[in-house]
């Protein structure tokens, strides 16, 4: 019988990396839960929610919160929890899919600058200056005002929007690992440019593309809440968070201010939720920051 000792068996690098954060980032972590809770009240709205979003009850009228309404009711005598449950969905499918788009311009956009550089990425570059001298609310206000209110519209203009915006970090990404010496000896074996950015570039610049979607999702969540604020949002009855403070919250904020608590309080938590859950993972994925290794 061998007396060699066996090596204790590695840990899977996704435990490693929630240890990690755990350990060193642990308001990143609290956060994290909180973004997946977040998450899951969204995709669940339907089984969690105790009243529909729109069921109205004229006897519940500005109720406050109670045991039967945690949030209170508002001047419709309909449930503040599932109204914000189900704005959670709202928040979840637009702030999901508008980062999952912002940062696939961004990825597209920073990779063809970066890589084919000259006169194509300083043509790119001067109308992505222009493009962020703009204040994005006013340019999303007037897009949305010509295009129409909706979900589809708000997704298309705030993906583009912060697509645009997010190029400029990808770029700086590729460009610096453009100049490793695996890059060079990739090149100088007559490896195809595709083959190049899909196998070498791209791997090595999902770091800052992860934290980058991160806090587009915040961002979009943000941006939803102030369009629809200002009445450009997603038409009711669809319940948001943005208009549930812009509608009874503001009418009857004096007579409850539960009706402006409750939505407000929600979508500070998960904006700086996301916020933080964005800067752990920037701590930790990147070599530069402390607390990375």
């Amino acid at each position: 019988m061998s007396d060699i000792a066996l090596a204790p068996p590695a840990r899977a690098p996704s435990w490693e990396f929630l240890t990690r954060l755990v350990r060193d980032k642990p308001l990143g972590a609290i956060c994290g839960v909180v973004c997946v809770l977040f998450l899951l009240c969204g995709v669940f709205a339907d089984v969690l929610a105790p009243y529909g979003f729109n069921q109205i009850s004229p006897l519940n009228r500005l109720k406050p919160p109670s045991w039967a309404f945690p949030f209170g009711t508002d001047n419709l005598g309909r449930d503040m929890l599932s109204r914000c449950i189900y704005g959670a969905r709202m928040s979840v499918i637009i702030g999901f899919s508008a980062a999952a788009l912002a940062t696939a311009v961004s990825v597209t956009i920073g990779v063809l600058c970066a890589w084919l550089g000259g006169w194509f990425d300083m043509l790119v570059q001067r109308f992505v200056d222009a493009w962020m001298s703009f204040p994005e609310l006013i340019v999303l206000i007037v897009v949305v005002s010509v295009l129409g209110p909706g979900m589809g519209q708000i997704i298309v203009v705030l993906g583009l929007a912060l697509g645009i915006a997010g190029s400029r970090i990808i770029r700086g990404a590729v460009l610096s690992v453009r100049q490793t010496m695996y890059v060079h000896a990739a090149q100088s074996i007559g490896a195809k440019s595709r083959r190049i950015v899909w196998r070498h570039l791209l791997p090595n610049v999902m770091a800052p593309v992860i934290v980058l979607f991160t806090n587009r999702v915040g961002t979009a969540i943000l941006a939803e809440s102030g369009l629809s604020f200002l009445g450009f949002g997603v038409p009711p009855p669809a319940p948001t968070w943005g208009a549930m403070l812009s509608g009874s919250g503001r009418a009857y904020m004096y007579q409850g201010p539960w009706l402006a608590l409750a939505p407000g309080l929600c979508l500070t938590i998960v904006v700086f939720a996301i916020s933080m859950f964005g800067d752990a993972l920037r701590d930790l994925l990147d070599p530069r920051m402390r607390g990375s290794r």
